[in-house]
């Protein structure tokens, strides 16, 4: 609203005090006194005053303008018109357009000068009105003028015309009338050049219509009568990674170079986040060498998708490289490329590093800022660091003037959370509340899980409350975590009354909801109804992921023996959800509790072989077995 009043101010350009907008009484002859050049000029004064010129260049009369700012467009205004010999034409229409009285009197005068005899709009005049109302953000009236610029027989619409109407309808978001528009203009032969075509493809670009910029280039290169350019080229690539198209990417960079078109660090740069982004780092990475064999400078950005690339691969120590080659090469890392480096070596835990990394921002003139912190107080919470040292770092960003987000106090409850600190937490959260942030399901969530773990659950439901007071409903996530404690704390009834709640609410189950279910019911040997839970989750489209199957797998192995839990782990490996670890050591632990010791010595056989490890549980299960196996026979 603000940068809006601040267009319309300088757009109108007057004052809004009452004395000078008040309209004044006036006589044509007074109106026409105020023209008359002074008694004290000479007697060759020119006594007619008309158009004046400067250098031969015709030049608005600046009384006409203080004319239509005092008394706006009206007959006062129009007698002005008479007595500067002001000749009504194209010209003066745009030189009106380009003054900084407000645009309803452009408006009405430019309605004038249309009805005026032996004139007409032609195409700059009515550009020149829509170029203000667009300024003005009347999107309305700008569209209303356009189309009648469209319709009118004297008006030639040129490409360029035509590339900044689809830019300010664009602008205006109205892509369905920019695309009606240029298929308007381009039918009466207009024919669109690569500007005009590249404002329809980044339009498109903007409003998430990819699929409609591959459809736009090809109809462009079937035509054969404009060619693309590399703003273009810029453009498509862009479009084609975002829909993850990395063949058709890397043939449109292809025959940017046949054209002899030099690709930008900008295209090399999307294209190398494709890449890693599709798990082709060695792709990602000749690329780029490539991009610095052909003398294209790699920038800031470009090093920035390299780290972030080869951090999230885990490869640490190729994006520590890369990130003390672009120094050597003169590429200042921003706060962005030091985020990243910070929050990778922070997850390998090279704690000292990431520290390290902090301590040069200063020198590199990059200033921390809240995503920098969020990220060292993250690798604090993960290597198990002091709390103490944890509060400290939260201080020192107050200190520094950065405002801790929500994700901080969120991260800052997790932590605390998950070290057994509930108080601290809850303090946190209180905290929260009083800064005016809004309530933070993922901070909820973390709480009530760690009040659930404690055996609080009178406290968790509490909180629970609590949440949907404030928000009006509650997350799938934090759903799921009080229906899992509710199970475990036998409180089944309550558990599947919050479930179908989340289904009267509008709160759509997710996976982890299921499961917690699942698990509650298999929890009290209600195998059957979970089962029934597993087929009406498939049915409503949430897909079972391993957990799932382990949840059935460990009541049918409790229920039904090692018989029937062999063979749903045999289905499992012919399915598209294969058993992981959890799923072996849970057949392992049935088989050694029936004394199935040849089927289980087999089956730890496969586990080696497949480099999943026995858990320490169900080897001593399997140790006790043999225990009492051979306590029994030694009786005998």
């Amino acid at each position: 609203m603000a940068r809006r009043a601040a267009r319309l101010l300088a757009v109108r350009g007057i004052s809004s005090s009452p004395c000078l907008a008040r309209r004044l009484k006036q006589t044509e002859s007074e109106i026409v006194q105020m023209f008359q050049p002074p008694a004290s000029r000479s007697e060759g004064a020119i006594t007619a005053i008309g158009p004046r010129y400067t250098n031969t260049t015709r030049v608005l009369d600046e009384r006409f303008i203080r004319i239509l700012k005092i008394f706006k467009w009206g007959p006062d205004a129009e007698k002005a018109l008479e007595v500067l010999m002001l000749r009504v034409d194209h010209w003066l229409v745009r030189e009106v357009m380009k003054t900084d009285v407000g645009v309803n009197v452009k408006m009405q005068f430019f309605r004038w000068a249309a009805k005026k005899r032996n004139y007409e709009h032609d195409t700059s005049t009515y550009m020149a009105l829509i170029r203000c109302l667009e300024v003005v953000e009347q999107y309305g009236e700008m569209w209303k003028m356009i189309q009648e610029m469209v319709r009118n027989p004297i008006c030639v619409v040129t490409p360029t015309e035509l590339s900044d109407v689809i830019r300010m309808l664009g602008n205006a978001k109205m892509m369905s009338k920019a695309i009606a528009i240029f298929y308007q203009i381009k039918a009466r032969k207009c024919q669109p050049t690569a500007q005009a075509y590249n404002s329809m493809i980044i339009m498109l670009m903007h409003e998430g219509q990819y699929e409609k910029v591959h459809e736009l280039y090809n109809e462009m290169s079937n035509e054969g009568l404009c060619f693309p350019d590399t703003v273009t080229y810029s453009a498509l690539i862009s479009a084609f990674c975002k829909l993850s198209r990395r063949d058709s990417a890397i043939q449109l960079l292809n025959e940017m170079k046949e054209n002899r078109m030099q690709p930008t660090a900008k295209i090399y740069t999307m294209l190398i986040s494709l890449l890693f982004k599709l798990d082709d780092v060695h792709g990602a990475l000749c690329l780029f060498e490539e991009m610095k064999y052909q003398y294209c400078q790699p920038d800031v950005f470009t090093y920035t998708e390299l780290i972030r690339g080869l951090g999230k691969a885990g490869r640490i120590d190729e994006a520590y490289q890369f990130f003390h080659e672009m120094q050597r090469e003169g590429c200042r890392p921003d706060t962005v490329v030091m985020n990243n480096m910070i929050n990778f070596l922070g997850k390998a835990g090279r704690l000292d590093d990431a520290m390290k990394l902090f301590q040069e921002m200063e020198t590199l003139r990059c200033i921390p800022n809240v995503v920098t912190y969020n990220t060292i107080i993250k690798a604090l919470f993960e290597s198990k660091s002091r709390a103490s040292e944890v509060a400290s770092w939260f201080e020192r960003m107050k200190e520094s003037r950065i405002a801790p987000s929500s994700f901080t106090y969120s991260i800052l409850i997790d932590g605390f959370c998950k070290t057994n600190r509930i108080e601290k937490a809850m303090m946190l959260l209180e905290e929260m509340d009083e800064k005016g942030f809004p309530p933070c399901p993922a901070a909820y969530c973390s709480l009530i899980d760690a009040l659930g773990k404690a055996k609080r659950y009178d406290l968790a439901c509490e909180l629970f409350q609590e949440l949907k007071e404030n928000c009006g409903s509650s997350s799938a996530r934090v759903y799921a975590v009080m229906i899992k404690h509710l199970g475990k704390a036998g409180r089944l009834d309550d558990a599947i009354n919050m479930f179908d709640e989340m289904n009267k609410l509008g709160c759509t189950p997710n996976a982890y909801a299921y499961n917690a279910l699942m698990s509650g019911l298999a929890r009290t040997g209600m195998l059957d109804e979970a089962l029934t839970t597993m087929r009406r989750m498939q049915e409503h489209g949430c897909t079972p992921d391993i957990n799932s199957y382990n949840i059935i797998l460990n009541a049918l192995a409790k229920t039904g023996g090692p018989h029937h839990a062999m063979e749903m782990l045999s289905n499992m490996k012919q399915s598209a959800i294969k058993p992981d670890a959890v799923s072996y050591n849970t057949v392992l632990g049935a088989l050694s509790h029936a004394g199935m010791f040849e089927e289980a010595a087999k089956l730890m056989k496969e586990m080696n072989a497949l480099g999943f490890e026995y858990d320490l549980i169900t080897y001593s299960s399997i140790l006790e077995a043999i225990g009492k196996v051979d306590h029994e026979t030694a009786v005998r």
